[in-house]
């Protein structure tokens, strides 16, 4: 929809409401391509007198005359003759003689588009579908061929009077079913009057041996569903195809979709259309993702209960040590069990293994404090710029990280004087940018050491970020460390790098 969207604001003078209707018809684009057996394009009048392709559908299970996407193209001369006729006359137009693309003859045939509001005032037309067919097409002696046509034609014609697409409609939601997937027609006293073999093959493994056609859809669905208490009440309407909706129906174990898509002609509704897909395994699949999700969240809070736990007991093991340095090394355990324990608080509140980062510092920060408190020591911290959403992958190595530098400089660099902590994160999509520069003593003898702290933070990011780290002398005294980290070492492994919104 994006590129519908950037193509006809950059090229036409599409209203608004013109926009929002085209971006609803593409997403049935693929449905009226499998009813239709043909390649089917969307077009829109350019700022040149042009017409420009906005959306293109292919059909399924049928062969393509578009070997390569149109979408971006301008129309074709010898196609405009067909498209014009259409826009200004409301009614089909279609080519006395084969239409070619490259080496490909085809059918060409044009449809106007207009669009309907929420009063039922019909407005355009301002668009057109072109429907291109093959030339040596022989679907036409097939019965359900003939009968995706009936429905392609159906469907086109109420294309040019704003009777489609369904304002709140349900094409290209997950799961929706497709023409391929099963069709039904139903006249006016909603009898099957069409039954595509797949949806015949679908009731069978809901219960119901005996042929669909010819008989009442509803007292079908009645059929299959007999005994259950909480049945849709709205399901009689949809099976009559008397009203735009989607449903789903249980039984025997199994989840099938239904969409209904009322027909009309001349303003008059003539009877409906039902899709239907069997979605037992997309549901199941659902299914086991919620619980794998759900899991996943209880790991990350046990987990942070666990380094809870531990940093707990550091901390009272350090308050109980009789030696300076006891106190000072377990309470650096301490933190860092704590730093990564707030990693996973954050991974246990949500779906996706992603986390705010700059939530997460604002909690490394309240650890720097407490290093602070202990050292009589006054902070002032300041942060500026957004490191936006981090896989966990990136997200705990650098909390960890940025926990050691940011109390390094606390507890070393101010300690026992007040003083501030400036923290920049500068994101973009390709690199991720730390500085932290505080206002202390700066570096002992002007370079930094190799203490565990220091061994801690190299293996952080440059091992598991292949990231660069540098330490040194910031020009108004104190300390500056500057991280860089590039954003796609670990996507090729893990998952995409969610983007940072600037």
């Amino acid at each position: 929809m994006a590129t519908l969207r950037n193509l006809a604001t950059k090229y036409s003078d599409l209203t608004e409401e013109e926009l929002e209707w085209l971006e609803l018809l593409a997403l049935d684009l693929p449905l009226l391509a499998d009813v239709a057996l043909s390649d089917i394009v969307l077009w829109v009048p350019s700022d040149n007198g042009d017409y420009l392709a906005v959306a293109h559908s292919r059909p399924a299970g049928y062969i393509t005359l578009f070997y390569r996407d149109v979408i971006g193209d301008f129309l074709r001369p010898e196609w405009r003759e067909v498209v014009e006729q259409a826009l200004e006359t409301g009614k089909p137009a279609a080519s006395t003689s084969p239409a070619w693309y490259e080496e490909n003859p085809m059918k060409l045939t044009a449809y106007s588009i207009s669009r309907r509001d929420s009063q039922g005032n019909v407005f355009g037309p301002f668009a057109v579908a072109t429907v291109h067919t093959s030339a040596h097409d022989t679907q036409h002696a097939s019965r359900i061929a003939a009968a995706f046509r009936e429905v392609a034609s159906d469907l086109l014609g109420m294309i040019q009077t704003g009777a489609f697409p369904n304002p709140g409609g349900v094409g290209g939601q997950q799961g929706a079913p497709r023409a391929t997937d099963g069709l039904v027609r139903v006249n006016l006293e909603g009898i099957a009057t069409f039954v595509s073999p797949n949806t015949q093959t679908t009731f069978t493994m809901l219960g119901y041996r005996d042929e669909i056609e010819d008989q009442n859809f509803s007292e079908v669905l009645s059929e299959v569903l007999k005994g259950q208490f909480d049945t849709n009440e709205s399901l009689p309407i949809i099976s009559q195809g008397k009203v735009a909706k989607r449903t789903e129906i249980f039984a025997r174990g199994l989840t099938v979709a239904m969409r209904s898509i009322p027909v009309y002609r001349d303003g008059e509704r003539v009877g409906g259309v039902i899709l239907t897909r069997d979605v037992s395994e997309l549901r199941q699949q659902a299914q086991e993702l919620i619980t794998k999700d759900a899991t996943i969240r209880e790991i990350h809070h046990r987990v942070k209960n666990n380094l809870q736990t531990v940093a707990s007991l550091l901390r009272v093991q350090a308050r109980r040590a009789r030696s300076e340095e006891a106190k000072q090394v377990l309470g650096q355990a301490m933190r860092r069990v704590a730093a990564i324990a707030v990693v996973h608080d954050t991974l246990s509140t949500g779906l996706a293994q992603i986390v705010d980062f700059d939530v997460v510092f604002e909690r490394v920060l309240g650890l720097a404090a407490e290093v602070a408190s202990l050292h009589g020591t006054t902070v002032h911290p300041r942060k500026e710029g957004s490191f936006g959403e981090l896989p966990s992958e990136y997200a705990t190595p650098l909390a960890l990280a940025l926990t050691e530098i940011v109390t390094n400089a606390v507890e070393h660099g101010l300690a026992g004087r007040e003083g501030e902590v400036f923290i920049k994160a500068d994101r973009t999509p390709e690199r991720l940018t730390v500085e932290v520069i505080d206002t202390g003593t700066g570096l002992p003898g002007g370079t930094v050491g190799d203490g565990l702290g220091t061994q801690i933070v190299r293996t952080l990011i440059e091992g598991e970020l292949g990231g660069s780290i540098h330490w040194g002398a910031d020009v108004a005294g104190g300390t500056k460390v500057s991280i860089d980290i590039p954003l796609h070492w670990l996507a090729a492994q893990t998952r995409p790098i969610p983007k940072v919104e600037r």
